[in-house]
């Protein structure tokens, strides 16, 4: 369990006083300045720094490690829950708090243990409802600060988070709601949010509430990676700050008599100890972080890649991949990182731009005779150049194109390696050989070969059966075949050094500049050295073959489909993965070589046991030395196994169990995550499942794009554009910012995000906000118990209701209906940013602008209201409200169940964990039962939209005053006469009408003959109707000719200025084009208003 928060190693004690009380006054919804309040909310959030979330342990990676560890953290570490101050009378905040603990592995979730939470969920569900429903609206604000932790930290204690939360699996079962998986990419145990994590919460939580609200039970399988290279590195680091490094058995064995020195040097066991409590001490912070997105995954389920349970799948996968043949060790070339002394995936190489040198060089041919000398001085070589003189001394060949005339004769003869004869002696000869793979036309034309250095020469190296030649050690200094001169320098130093001596020995031609790509560790940040070495690899073309097969074949889909193309070239010309690592952080290879030194034979196993069991029945005797391969797989290969070792494979895959997690959530639905890791993760994870599992691990990959800057540049440090999200969620809500994310953009689109976009999503949640006032203190103020116990939205509203209403009614309600069943169209086929745009758009332009203002006609006597007309107006307020709110809950959670709570709500079932919106029903249950509308309705309201906006925009072109009621004749015919006669009263007030002074006629009687003759304004809003607004009520006519005359005065006057300047030819020759066609573009725009103002004035 985690410290108390007064204990002494707490990330509370290290906060100041000023930084506490901002984050108290954050809490409890007082206003502070957006700075001061991002920085309380970040402090808020990684308060949860220090404490881990989760006190599961890999056994897997040294148990004696992990005992010792725990043996220290048991004696000085406190056990108790820690508590937190109040804030605004609230419940605490879920961002401080540890997360429900869970069993350390239970592969099935039980009916009690996934539908009982902490505290029971009817106490919970009451405690809210106090806090919040029967604090009301009134008075108060969007701020977002003052509820979301408070919200977050209910829905997660009533258990809102589990699968089985809105009913029992039985249910689901019976209703053939079949589960909705996501597992969750685990991001680095140590890490800290950003917002590539930010845009995967956005997403997949829009799919987990969506789904859910549908009834399906949804599994989001939250957990952390252990992340081997950037773990060890932060490790290696605070040892290097107390002058220690880690030290082999060997090195430590040599230091014995050195007090010092051995002093300095930390084991394996004491180094994984080390490591675990950094674990402990950082770890853990980023699940809190995802908590303050909104993510509602299920916390009692999280899992850490080094899970006793997950490392016993990893285990597992290696021995069954080895029994198939699929697991092998060779030599070959690896990317090695010298900074961190391992190999490293293509993924953590960055390739960046910078300027080198390109060295030239002689390659001096061999001389034909006995004694194997070069050719006399002025004879033949070859111009060679390189950007690593350093990688000379493992040149094993001078490669030339075979159809290049130049160096035809020399193919077949020898070169001689430069200064290779530093110790004395003769210089080195290798072979000058032809290959189509050489440019002609780049450099010389002539090519070093370093099979042992280059990854191409490499290819060639081995095609031409080459030698391979390596001169660095693993720190990258060089080693003996380099020559006693060089060995023990930096390859860098050895680099200078090299061409000092080649340029006195008179080899140097020249020197140039060079931009080259340089492969550097994307943790450490050195230059990644080519090397060939021995390691572990997994055999991947039957697996690729399969992988691809999947998609192809339709098993999985990916979205969007574009990426199927990019999907089918890489599984196509797919290389053998490397997956060993010399780290000691991580899991442990599982294999066992015998004998006290020898590597010749080795024995894979599940554990030591199995292995031992397995020498004897080779016929070693039982106490054979067996020790344990040094390397650890790589993290891939571990997360790889995420969305089946995570409910329980391998332990349950035998078990004859319906409700074991492996059988109820394995294949998994939907993988979501950044196209970047397409190959690195998502398709080793398929090729893994289909291998160990026999199916597809999910149906649907959803690649999202990257968040970049608000000019599309790539967020960077650097550049000062990085937007971080634990300040933005302090500033503007996580709402705003999820919306932010998620909308406006297409799968696999690369999202520009700018603080304008997120504030006009924050004022887009106020406006909701203000909405869900006006309905509760306003539009039901009245109601009594019975008519609000009635209110309750408990589905769809039927036909015959339906048919009953008023116009506007009809036409909302429709407009909503069609709303529904287009978002949740979309949803469907992962069209998750035009959906969330559609409710935007339907809640600010047809709820917010017109049923609203509609309504008050309804509601207020003084508008020509009340009695029936205002219940209906108070039903499909809420009817609408509700059923926007349930639509809009995925994009945006807090905002919603806080104000939801408001409403009038029917009761919770009682499989329901909570009253909750985000276990409400979805509006459209059931595809086959589409909502009621009316294509009638719709059309007839938009012709009372357009005239309300016909009679708007006149009084803003005759610059009516606000205040001012007009006159208006309106004429029509048929259904639409009847249809604005009924709705006279809502026109009025939304076109700001003089009630007395308003008609409707119909077309073609002699009441339209006589207005249409009169001294009026026409507007025409379409075929068979108008409207006709009397100039005297618009405007003082004489005083609007007077204003018109002197602005028509005006603009005449700056034509002719500008038209003459335009006239001048030396204005037009002289002047850039760019300051001309301004000049022009200026006089079009006086010329248009000169002809708009002489048009009124013709009018008047």
């Amino acid at each position: 369990m985690p410290p108390t928060s007064s204990d002494s190693g707490s990330g509370s004690s290290r906060r100041s006083y000023s930084h506490a009380a901002a984050h108290l006054l954050l809490l409890s919804g007082m206003s502070l300045p957006a700075a001061t309040a991002a920085n309380a909310f970040r402090r808020s959030v990684n308060f949860g720094i220090g404490r881990g979330s989760s006190s599961r342990r890999g056994g897997a990676v040294s148990s004696a490690a992990f005992a010792n560890f725990q043996h220290r953290r048991s004696a000085t570490t406190e056990t108790a829950p820690r508590s937190f101050a109040p804030h605004g009378g609230r419940s605490r905040s879920s961002l401080l708090v540890r997360p429900p603990t869970s069993a350390l592995y239970s592969s099935t979730v039980s009916k009690e243990d996934s539908t009982t939470p902490t505290t029971t969920s009817e106490n919970v569900d009451s405690q809210y409802d106090l806090s919040n429903a029967s604090s009301g609206l009134s008075g108060t604000s969007y701020e977002p600060s003052s509820f979301e932790s408070s919200v977050y930290q209910w829905w997660e204690d009533a258990g809102c988070f589990l699968p089985d939360a809105k009913q029992s699996a039985a249910t689901s079962k019976a209703g053939g709601k079949e589960p909705y998986v996501l597992p969750m990419p685990p991001p680095n145990v140590t890490g800290r949010l950003h917002m590539g994590h930010a845009i995967f919460v956005a997403l997949q939580d829009v799919l987990a509430r969506f789904h859910r609200m549908r009834g399906r039970p949804v599994l989001w399988t939250p957990g952390t990676d252990h992340a081997g290279i950037a773990t060890q590195l932060q490790v290696e680091k605070l040892l290097a700050s107390e002058g220690k490094r880690r030290g082999t058995d060997e090195e430590i064995a040599l230091a014995a008599d050195d007090d010092d020195e051995k002093a300095k040097l930390v084991g394996r066991e004491e180094f994984l100890e080390r490591v675990w409590e950094y674990k402990e001490e950082q770890g853990g912070a980023i699940t809190f972080q995802l908590r303050s997105l909104g993510a509602s995954a299920d916390w009692t389920r999280e899992r850490f890649t080094m899970d006793p349970a997950l490392s016993v799948g990893v285990s597992e996968a290696f021995c069954r991949l080895h029994e198939k043949g699929l697991v092998y060790r060779g030599t070959y070339m690896v990317n090695w990182s010298p900074g961190l002394m391992t190999a490293v995936s293509d993924l953590e190489v960055e390739y960046t731009e910078e300027e080198g040198k390109l060295y030239y060089f002689k390659y001096l041919v061999e001389s034909d005779d006995e004694e194997g000398e070069p050719a006399a001085d002025g004879e033949e070589y070859l111009a060679v150049a390189t950007t690593r003189p350093e990688t000379i001394f493992g040149d094993t060949a001078v490669c030339v194109n075979p159809e290049d005339d130049r160096y035809a004769h020399l193919v077949g003869k020898r070169a001689l390696v430069p200064m290779s004869d530093s110790d004395g002696g003769k210089m080195r000869s290798i072979p000058i050989i032809a290959d189509d793979y050489v440019d002609m036309e780049f450099g010389t034309g002539a090519l070093k070969i370093t099979p042992g250095h280059d990854p191409n020469d490499y290819e060639i190296g081995k095609k031409h059966s080459l030698e391979i030649m390596n001169v660095m050690n693993k720190d990258a200094t060089m080693n003996s075949n380099a020559g006693a001169r060089y060995e023990g320098l930096d390859r860098f130093e050895a680099r200078g050094k090299l061409w000092e001596d080649m340029e006195e020995k008179g080899f140097v031609i020249k020197v140039e500049p060079h931009m080259q790509r340089v492969p550097r560790s994307q943790r450490g940040g050195e230059v990644i050295e080519p090397l060939v070495s021995k390691q572990w690899f997994v055999k991947t073309e039957g697996m690729g073959a399969k992988a691809l097969e999947a998609v192809k074949g339709g098993d999985i889909q990916i979205v969007p489909q574009r990426f199927e193309k990019v999907w089918y070239g890489w599984l196509t010309d797919i290389r053998d993965w490397c997956i060993s690592r010399q780290l000691w952080w991580g899991h442990r290879i599982p294999v066992w070589y015998v004998g006290t030194d020898s590597e010749e034979e080795y024995i894979v196993a599940r554990n030591e046991e199995e292995a031992r069991t397995k020498a004897v029945e080779a016929g070693h005797p039982a106490d054979v030395v067996l020790r344990q391969e040094d390397d650890v797989l790589d993290t891939w290969f571990s997360s790889g196994l995420w969305p089946f070792a995570t409910v329980g494979w391998p332990q349950d895959e035998n078990a004859d169990d319906p409700n074991s997690d492996l059988a109820r959530f394995y294949p998994g639905t939907c993988l979501e995550t950044g196209y970047d890791i397409l190959f690195f993760w998502v398709a080793r994870m398929v090729m893994l499942g289909i291998e160990l599992t026999g199916v597809s691990p999910f149906q649907v990959i959803y690649l999202h794009g990257l968040v970049r800057a608000a000019d599309n540049t790539k967020m960077s440090k650097t550049k000062g554009n990085v937007v971080d999200p634990l300040d933005t969620v302090g500033e503007y809500g996580a709402d705003s910012l999820r919306y932010s994310l998620v909308t406006g953009v297409t799968p696999g689109q690369d999202i520009p995000l700018n603080m304008e976009k997120i504030a006009a999503n924050k004022a887009f949640a106020n406006k909701l906000w203000n909405c869900c006032k006006f309905v509760t203190d306003n539009a039901l103020k009245d109601a009594g118990e019975e008519e609000l116990a009635s209110l309750g939205v408990t589905g769809p509203m039927g036909k015959e209701e339906f048919e009953n209403l008023a116009l506007p009614e009809r036409y909302i309600i429709s407009k909503c209906h069609e709303l529904v069943a287009s978002v949740t169209s979309d949803i469907e086929k992962y069209q998750l940013g035009a959906a969330g745009s559609k409710i935007y758009e339907f809640l600010w332009d047809q709820y917010a602008d017109w049923y609203i203002e509609i309504s008050k006609t309804r509601l207020y006597e003084g508008f020509g209201g009340g009695g029936d007309d205002a219940k209906t107006a108070r039903r499909v307020l809420v009817y609408i409200l509700d059923t926007s709110m349930r639509l809009l809950h995925p994009y945006m959670p807090y905002v919603t169940e806080q104000l939801w709570h408001h409403l009038p709500r029917a009761p919770k079932t009682d499989d329901m964990a909570a009253n909750a919106l985000m276990l409400a029903d979805w509006p459209q249950m059931d595809d086959n039962a589409p909502l009621v509308t009316d294509k009638d309705a719709i059309a007839t309201f938009e012709v009372f939209q357009a005239l309300t906006r016909s009679i708007r925009n006149a009084r803003a072109e005759y610059n009516v005053e606000q205040g001012k009621k007009i006159s208006a004749t309106i004429v029509a015919s048929g259904h639409l006469k009847e249809a604005i006669e009924a709705e006279v009263k809502s026109l009025v007030m939304l076109a700001k009408l003089d009630p007395e002074q308003v008609a409707v006629v119909e077309s073609g009687s002699e009441e339209a003959k006589e207005v249409s003759a009169g001294d009026s304004a026409q507007l025409v809003v379409q075929d068979g109707v108008e409207a006709y607004l009397p100039l005297s009520g618009l405007i003082d006519v004489e005083k609007e000719k007077a204003r018109l005359e002197k602005q028509s005065t005006k603009l005449a006057k700056e034509i002719e200025k500008l038209a003459g300047r335009l006239q001048s030819k030396g204005f037009v020759d002289k002047a850039p084009p760019a300051v001309v066609d301004k000049a022009r573009a200026e006089l079009a725009e006086l010329e248009d208003q000169a002809s708009k103002v002489q048009s009124s004035l013709e009018t008047l």
